[in-house]
């Protein structure tokens, strides 16, 4: 591990200089690729590192990003196939290795900690659907990518959350009830939300959104729990692998949508950052401050700021698939997910070197 980081840090200087040099000279040809190998390399160095472990697979995601900026050819179609046929059955996937993950004792959390549930899907269906639509409002930016910023909103906690709750030392239980159960009210509330605030942007149809959630979300996680159950330690590798296939679908999933919108995205993408981090950063503000206003301990805040600031962007991108948008709608989850790993990494490594209070 120690030589792979060596020879990482290396190469990541080469190329990080090379693009550096190609920039001045504006060689594009030749920027490209360098940028693309100096974001692997640097990948690298960070999985090389204990202290920086969290933010490899966001660097990785960052330079397929970039791959397909500079060369979305490649991923939108092979030959005849469209790839973003694939997006539907790679979220498919991710949501069944969620249910392989979790188990009844994770939902017995809501009888154990009322309070913190109760608070916890408040916010998360509170603050990030309105704060959306007020962003999307005073952006002026085109009506379906704004619709796509009030999706992200509307849908629920991701797996990144948990991630970042048992990172941080926050409370991994209360995290771990409330994505299931924030992502078992989905079919419900995202649409209801999505027809409340988003129908003049686009039009929305509650029951086919009902309908696609229920395909792409409850059926997999409802699968990979009675997976769980007949036969929890029997397939191990499985359990290893379903990390690992989960983030490598997300990383296809955010790369083809990027290829899909390029155009819009480099149009307005300055505009649309912005609007996403201060979406992103106004959940954890709001859902760690809502937790402490209503007497919740430290741990339980910061797991609130974390399920509520962190969202499914996956499954937004889903829903923006399903509706035919994935090139408008589905650029505000494409940016959300990655920022969302670097804000959601960095307030957990803060929050890890500082002991919560009782």
């Amino acid at each position: 591990m120690q030589k792979l980081g060596k020879l990482a840090s290396i190469s990541s200087l080469i190329f990080g200089l090379g693009a550096l040099l190609f920039w001045i000279l504006g060689n594009i040809e030749l920027l490209a690729p360098s940028v693309i190998l100096f974001l692997i390399s640097l990948a690298l160095v960070f999985s090389s590192s204990k202290h920086l472990q969290g933010f490899s697979f966001t660097i990785f995601i960052f330079a397929a990003v970039t791959a397909s900026l500079f060369y979305p050819q490649f991923f939108l179609e092979i030959g005849s196939f469209k790839l973003n046929r694939l997006i539907v059955p790679l979220l498919i996937v991710i949501m069944f290795g969620m249910g392989t993950s979790i188990g009844i004792k994770d939902f017995v959390g809501v009888v154990k900690m009322p309070k913190g549930v109760l608070v916890g899907l408040l916010a998360q269906f509170t603050v990030m659907p309105f704060i959306g639509f007020g962003l999307a409002k005073l952006s002026g930016l085109p009506p379906e990518i704004a619709a796509g910023i009030i999706l992200v909103g509307c849908s629920p906690g991701g797996l990144a959350s948990n991630v970042m709750a048992y990172i941080s030392g926050a409370n991994l239980a209360l995290s771990l009830t409330l994505t299931a159960v924030s992502t078992l009210l989905s079919p419900l509330l995202t649409p209801f939300f999505m027809q409340l605030l988003a129908n003049e942007l686009v039009p929305i149809d509650f029951l086919a959104m009902f309908w696609s959630i229920i395909k792409i979300v409850i059926l997999p996680i409802l699968a990979g729990l009675l997976f769980n159950h007949f036969f929890h330690g029997k397939f191990k590798w499985l359990d290893k692998a379903m990390p690992k296939v989960s983030m490598a679908g997300i990383a296809i999933i955010i790369t083809i949508i990027t290829a899909s919108g390029r155009d819009s995205l480099l149009s307005i993408g300055l505009i649309l950052i912005v609007v996403v981090i201060a979406h992103n950063l106004s959940g954890y503000l709001l859902g760690y401050y809502g937790g402490r206003l209503v007497g919740l301990d430290e741990k339980s805040s910061r797991t609130i700021a974390f399920e509520v600031g962190m969202q499914n962007a996956g499954l937004a991108s889903g829903i923006a698939l399903e509706m035919g948008r994935l090139a408008t709608m589905g650029l505000a989850p494409a940016v959300f997910g990655p920022l969302m790993n670097i804000t959601g990494s960095s307030l957990a490594t803060i929050w890890k070197g500082k002991e919560p209070e009782e």
